[in-house]
């Protein structure tokens, strides 16, 4: 499908399905989709308080699924490929790149009004079938930049930003600097994380450039332990000029779990650095909730609501994603070791699987307009509201960023 028939397929897809979602009624006791479409939209509620939302999507699903499309369409401002613009989706062969899927996702961006993030350009997993046998140390630097080059490079000035490394910290890997052991730590060492932060400032000097890691939420000793390595990691990072602009926390939580001192200070230090934060994945996970769906709903609202305010307080978070939109596709449901042990299947996003809205999504607007204003009290609407206003930490010289 050419771009000009894609873009006109998608938009009047979404059209269409928004219309038929205005005249569906739901289940009893649930709310209607009326109630989150146009200004009730989380997209609405994001933009005017300054901020960007949205999720991570596939393009399958965005040509194919009319009510998936017009989901995705009306409640984000910005979008994250799940999988089309990793190694492994992007490399069938090392001397070939297949960038369609890529380019789609690009094009539903363009044509309705949304930014687009890249994920991602170094990491240790999703590498394709060819790489163990073909990348080794004499090599590995070459295959890195120019992987970055070409990526990065084809989209350049297209995006708001680019997650560069991917979970690099792995407590367990039993290094001091906490570096993860991964094919690109044994063949470049420790400096492969400058040399993908470099090779994507060259290829794209206007994406802002992203660390993101898991892991790092809660206050659970490992989680602290971690966080700590991470932020140690980016101060080295910052120490030796490397052009990063931004941390990821991606925020994938269970049921249960309680927003912690430890991870609002992380949040602060970074602000302290000039650097933005960015909630990349969310998802709650509510594999060990028991009782009613309305009751396992409740537990996942409850988690959505009090991290996201205790995130949204902190004003260099500018950024939220849902790892998904719809509880039809979510990870969790096809990732054995996260399935239910009553076989029910996972209700861990803000839409369940007919595209209703769950209990998360109105916890998650609630979180949104709890945004703090200059005075300190939460920003009203206004349709001259700026969404992508630069960032400059309390105290600190204004830092030209493209948010």
């Amino acid at each position: 499908m050419n771009r000009r028939r894609f873009l006109q397929v998608s938009a009047a897809a979404a059209a269409c399905s928004l219309q038929g979602f205005a005249e569906k009624k739901h289940k009893a006791a649930a709310p209607s989709l009326t109630d989150v479409t146009g200004e009730r939209s989380l997209r609405a509620h994001a933009e005017a308080r300054g901020l960007l939302v949205g999720c991570a999507v596939v393009p399958e699903h965005l040509d194919g699924e009319t009510d998936y499309a017009a989901t995705v369409a009306a409640q984000s401002n910005i979008l994250v490929p799940e999988n089309a613009m990793k190694w492994q989706a992007l490399r069938p062969a090392a001397d070939r790149f297949d960038f369609r899927a890529a380019d789609e996702i690009l094009m539903f961006a363009e044509g309705h009004g949304q930014k687009l993030r890249g994920h991602n350009l170094c990491w240790h997993e999703a590498l394709p079938s060819w790489f163990e046998s073909t990348v080794n140390a004499d090599n590995a630097r070459r295959f890195l930049t120019e992987h970055i080059q070409t990526v990065a490079g084809r989209y350049a000035g297209k995006l708001h930003s680019w997650d560069v490394v991917n979970e690099a910290i792995d407590i367990h890997s039993g290094r001091a600097d906490g570096l993860r052991k991964s094919p690109w730590l044994e063949f470049l060492g420790p400096g492969y994380l400058e040399i993908a932060f470099q090779a994507a400032k060259q290829a794209d000097p206007n994406a802002l450039l992203t660390y993101n890691d898991y892991g790092i939420e809660t206050d659970a000793p490992d989680q602290t332990e971690k966080r700590a390595q991470v932020l140690m990691l980016v101060r080295r990072l910052v120490a030796r000029r490397v052009p990063i602009d931004a941390v990821g926390v991606q925020s994938h939580l269970a049921a249960g779990d309680k927003p912690g001192a430890g991870l609002r200070d992380f949040v602060r230090e970074l602000g302290r650095m000039g650097l933005q934060v960015f909630v990349t994945e969310m998802d709650v996970n509510e594999q060990k909730l028991e009782g009613s769906v309305a009751e396992r709903d409740a537990g996942v609202a409850e988690l959505y609501k009090d991290y996201l305010t205790m995130m949204l307080a902190e004003p260099n978070v500018t950024a939220v994603l849902t790892w998904g939109i719809t509880d039809r596709y979510t990870w969790l449901n096809s990732d054995q070791k996260h399935l239910r042990p009553d076989g029910k299947p996972q209700r861990p996003l803000p839409f369940d699987s007919d595209y209703q809205p769950a209990p998360a999504y109105f916890a998650m607007r609630d979180a949104l307009d709890s945004r703090a204003g200059k005075e300190g009290a939460p920003v009203k609407s206004s349709p001259d509201a700026d969404p992508y206003a630069p960032f400059t930490p309390k105290g600190a010289a204004p830092k030209l960023m493209r948010q």
